[in-house]
């Protein structure tokens, strides 16, 4: 006798996988610099040297003089000689008061007033040493300086970043399959 039998037949799924990659691009420009140097400011002020020579002395001692410089000296002399000449009134009268000491005191005066006046005289330079004064005033420079610095301007620009993400797609190739037969039966009809 014959038993039947079970034939399976089994196919199994196969899964598809597509994979995308991912991409990624990253794009860096360059940061904008400007850089200023302003130039150094720099001031120089120069004042001239002064010279001056002052020979006023050595003309007045070769008589040149100015009339205002006459004016003055004869101004002077005159206020000496009227002083000097107060003082010998003053003096001989004075003297006069005592007449009763009986020392002649007229013919004394008279003497005395009728002498002139001794001039000394010595060997001189005209002009006379160092009469011509100078003076020198040197030359100044002042300088001033300023320094300026540089003025530097930084623009940082942003990376640019374009991202694509990756994907993975599943799909079916081979759905599963099982098939049952059933071997070696038969039906009998008749019974």
């Amino acid at each position: 006798m014959d038993f039947p039998s079970l034939k399976l037949e089994s196919r199994f799924a196969k899964l598809g996988l597509n994979n995308l990659k991912g991409e990624q691009s990253i794009e860096q420009p360059p940061a904008e610099i400007t850089i200023e140097q302003p130039h150094a400011e720099l001031l120089m002020e120069t004042i001239k040297g002064k010279l001056s020579i002052d020979q006023s002395k050595a003309w007045e001692d070769m008589d040149l003089k100015s009339i205002f410089k006459r004016i003055e000296e004869f101004a002077q002399n005159g206020f000496q000689d009227n002083m000097e000449g107060i003082a010998r009134t003053a003096q001989q009268g004075d003297q006069l008061m005592k007449i009763e000491n009986k020392n002649n005191m007229i013919a004394i005066q008279a003497e005395s007033n009728s002498r002139s006046k001794e001039f000394e005289f010595n060997i001189g330079w005209v002009p006379s040493h160092f009469s011509v004064n100078i003076a020198y005033e040197a030359a100044k420079l002042n300088i001033d300086w300023k320094q300026n610095t540089p003025v530097i301007n930084v623009k940082v620009n942003r990376p640019n970043i374009e991202y694509y993400p990756g994907k993975v797609e599943g799909e079916m190739l081979q759905y599963p399959e099982l098939r049952i037969e059933v071997v070696g039966l038969y039906v009998n009809a008749q019974k």
